[in-house]
């Protein structure tokens, strides 16, 4: 996949505005994934990661002549800034200026979680402490999962998202969904078998 992608960026650095539309469509479901983490929980009701993702992805396509990279590792990293900006800017405009305390300021959640079951944000997110090819090795499960997820039912994309991307154990994932526990595994179990089925 992100063999076809640098393609499709060498196109769109020439100057193919219809290749630089698809590539930056390809990472939408990367994008998604990563805003969902990085957005503070007392946002939910006010606005949706898919409006962060839009700005960014506007931005992107907007400043793309900007873009000096050469590689599909170095647009994820470029695109992942642009969206860890707007994600600041979101908290800034609804949490700070609406006269909340400096101690509940959101602070942006990084790849400090630990845990068996939970990938994390340093499994999205390029480091800069890894090899080229373990970089490209995990630019390109995340592109997958994040686009694979995107194919399964909402309900079942945000309790696999809640559990394994965010690490939230089963009560806390009953408590915020309003779902029995049970149900909440019933949704887990039938999430990873589509999951599954999509990835095959």
């Amino acid at each position: 996949m992100l063999f076809d992608s640098q393609q499709i960026l060498d196109q769109a650095k020439q100057g193919d505005e219809k290749a630089k539309g698809e590539l930056l469509n390809r990472f939408r479901p990367y994008l998604n994934v990563i805003a969902q983490r990085m957005l503070d929980d007392r946002l939910q009701g006010r606005m949706d990661s898919a409006d962060v993702v839009q700005t960014t992805y506007l931005e992107a396509s907007r400043d793309f002549p900007q873009f000096r990279g050469e590689s599909i590792e170095s647009l994820l990293a470029w695109l992942a800034n642009i969206l860890r900006n707007n994600v600041a800017t979101a908290h800034q405009e609804h949490l700070v200026t609406q006269k909340r305390s400096a101690r509940k300021e959101v602070v942006l959640r990084v790849a400090s979680e630990s845990g068996g079951s939970s990938l994390g944000m340093a499994d999205l997110i390029p480091s800069e402490s890894s090899s080229p090819s373990q970089r490209l090795m995990r630019d390109e499960a995340a592109v997958v999962l994040a686009s694979c997820l995107d194919k399964i039912p909402e309900t079942q994309r945000e309790a696999i998202r809640m559990r394994y991307l965010e690490g939230m154990s089963l009560k806390s994932i009953s408590d915020r969904t309003g779902k029995s526990e049970m149900a909440v595994a019933g949704l887990l179990k039938r999430g990873l078998r589509a999951l599954r089925e999509v990835m095959v």
